[in-house]
Parts: structure tokens; sequence; C-alpha cells
């Protein structure tokens, strides 16, 4: 459960209202059960463009009893190894419910603790003072959702528990800042005309899926902020590597890529989210952050210059038809439904309930 002053006392920090709002109900449409096997609240159903207008931070403070949780950050084994994460009830994820018996597994990559340039070392290593809640030098240890509690040296997720502690394949204690690029078009016929849902008569959307090679789940081509670098600067870089094979380009190829990319990436934009994603490589002492942005091509001019490669982390690239069909990494069916909302575009046949107050 969110407490009370402490959700006022977020609402303090800059732009954190709105997180709040999007965040909230990011963690309340999380599908995946944990693996205690505890139900989870279906999610709901889809929502008119109406409803994205009340996604608003008064709103939210108003729902005082209502509890949040994570699930895909519940599941074992940790991807990419045979790691059982110690079983977490759902009655005993918020960190406010007393748990004397808790006993977490604790793991770190071995490709962390080898302390590549992306990673801190651990932490109580001679010399490593880490300023969290902070700017730390380079390093963004500043959470989207306000301050995080540190126990014992240890930065805690803000979410709850995880049945996890250590970092596992995160980089950094704390939060892990990521960028999402959402690049979108209309589905369109041979004649250039706009596709409608048959059922709903809505236009339907398209976005850029990559398949990552680590767990082949699609989801949107993002990544990691490097230290010191702007959000702007990860969206385009992130989206060029993973969806458009920027690294393998000769340098007058990548510059024509830099060419046709800046009228999109330059042009009005959508904030689709910004906050805590219930990722699968989530533990007790390090979490993925986001800022999901969407970039919508209106005419499909631009994109259609540009065919897509997959590269770096994606091992398939291709434009998918959106709808509440798609099965996306974390909390990626989230932030792409949102998307859909605020162009009113399709995405579920069943209209599901009006709005109220």
């Amino acid at each position: 459960m969110l407490p009370l002053a402490g959700a006022l006392r977020a609402a303090a920090v800059p732009g954190f209202g709105r997180a709040l709002a999007v965040f909230t109900f990011s963690l309340a449409l999380s599908a995946q059960a944990a693996r205690c096997g505890v139900p989870r609240r279906p999610p709901p159903s889809n929502s008119s463009e109406n409803c994205w207008s009340r996604l608003h931070p008064v709103n939210m403070f108003n729902s005082y009893n209502v509890k949040f949780y994570h699930s895909k950050a519940l599941t074992s084994p940790y991807p990419g190894s045979h790691i059982e994460r110690c079983q977490v009830p759902e009655d005993k994820v918020s960190w406010l419910i007393e748990w004397k018996d808790y006993n977490p597994v604790e793991y770190t990559a071995l490709s962390v603790l080898a302390g590549p340039s992306w990673a801190d070392p651990q932490i109580h290593n001679k010399g490593f003072s880490p300023k969290f809640n902070e700017r730390d030098g380079e390093v963004e240890r500043r959470s989207l959702n306000g301050l995080y509690v540190v126990e014992n040296g240890r930065p805690r997720n803000p979410l709850g528990r995880t049945g996890l502690t250590g970092r596992g394949l995160l980089g950094r204690w704390g939060p892990n800042h990521a960028a999402d690029p959402v690049v979108t078009r209309w589905k369109r016929d041979k004649s250039g005309n706009k596709i409608a849902h048959p059922v709903t008569g809505k236009n339907i959307l398209q976005f850029v899926a990559i398949k990552r090679r680590d767990c082949e789940e699609w989801a949107i081509p993002g990544g990691m902020v490097d230290p010191g670098e702007k959000i702007n600067t990860t969206l385009k870089r992130e989206f060029e590597e993973e969806a458009l094979n920027s690294l393998q380009k000769s340098p007058e190829e990548k510059a024509e890529l830099e060419k046709q990319l800046h009228k999109l990436f330059s042009q009005e934009h959508f904030v689709v989210y910004r906050g805590y994603v219930d990722d699968p490589r989530n533990t007790d002492n390090a979490w993925i952050e986001t800022e999901a942005v969407n970039y919508h091509d209106e005419t499909g001019e631009t994109m259609d210059n540009l065919p897509l490669e997959a590269g770096d982390d994606a091992g398939v690239v291709k434009w998918v038809d959106i709808s509440e069909k798609l099965e996306l990494y974390a909390s990626h069916s989230y932030f792409i439904k949102l998307v859909t909302e605020k162009h009113g575009a399709h995405w579920s046949e069943d209209p599901g309930p009006e709005c109220c107050e």
C-alpha cells in the first residue's frame, strides 16, 4: 500500500505527480502471477480516450486503500540463471508488513561482478561511497518516483520485496535508468489509406518491435541510459542500434540514418510513462526505471525510407500491429496501450465499462 504521507512527500518532487499517476496504473496492469501462486487482480478493461484525461495525480492520491504490487519481479528462475527467488506471498510484498522470517536469496551475476564500466562495485568495496537519492557525479541515483529507503548501506526497492537481494543482472545499486522509444505509424493498405479494425472501427497503429536475444520476448527497442547522457540522446541511440543496426553501418550510412531520423525524433513527441518498471531483473536492491516516449510518424513517409534491421541486443525487428493480444516484455504492453489511448487507435474488441468519476 502506498502510504498517504509518503505519497504527499513524493508529490513535492518535480515532475513526480504525473509519473506516479501513470506508474500506479502500470502496477495494477501487471498480468503475470508470482511464483507463490497467489491470484492477481485482473487488469482493467480497455479505456476510452476520456479515461486518459483522468490519469491525474489527485485521483491517484485519493485511492489510499488500493494496494499495488509488482509481479514479474517475483518470478523464478531469475533471468539468465537457475537461481530461484524466495517465494513472497502477496500479503508480504510491502516493506510495511513485518516478516521476521524473510530470507531472500543473494545473487549478483558474474558479468556484473567482473566490474564492467556500466556497473557499480560491491557495496562495501573500499573507496566506493555511492550518494543515493542524489546525482552522483555522472551517475543518476535519484528515482523518478521520489526518495527511496537506504538500509544497511543498500537501497531498498520502493515497490517491496522481490525474494532476491544483490543486483542480479543490473549494474547499479538502486535505480537503473532506461529509455524506451515507441515509434509508431498507422497501418495502411496498398493505396495508402488507413486500415480500421473491423469490429471497433478504430484505425490500427503499428509500432517497431524487437525480439530480445536474451529471453526471446518481443519488446520496445530500448536500453540503459549511459552516465551523463541526456534521455533524448538515449532514446534515439537505442532505436538506431537495435532497430536499424547502426553499430554495423559505415560512417556514410550512419550519417544518412541520422539525417532521416532527425525529422522524426525532433518533432513533437508524447511522454508515455516515467517511473518504476515491473521487470524480471529487479531485486530488493536494484530495479529498472524508464522513460517511454512515443515518436509518431503520422504520414509514414519518414519510416518508409528506413529499412528495419535488427542489431545489438535485438534478434529480430519488425512492424507489429497493436492490440490487447500483444504479449511483450516487462511492462511494455502497458506502455503500448497508453499510446493507443492517446491516438484514439484500436486496442481491444471489448469496449469495457465506461469510466466513472
